[in-house]
């Protein structure tokens, strides 16, 4: 059972996340010949003020 983490920062919307989710299974699929429905997509999303970029938070720095 292939399972992906999706490590991303806050702010996406509900549609972004199902065509990624659709993507990446697609991706599992056509790669590793993996059945579709063994392939598990969690994805992780972190407030802006948990995720550092070149030692300050991407919400001080307006991303």
């Amino acid at each position: 059972m292939p399972i992906i983490q999706v490590n991303m920062m806050e702010g996406r919307s509900d549609e972004q996340k199902e065509r990624l989710i659709a993507a990446l299974t697609e991706a599992v699929v056509s790669s590793l010949g993996a059945p579709q429905e063994s392939v598990r997509v969690l994805l992780n999303e972190m407030p802006k003020a948990h995720w550092g970029i070149a030692g300050k938070s991407a919400r001080a720095l307006g991303r």
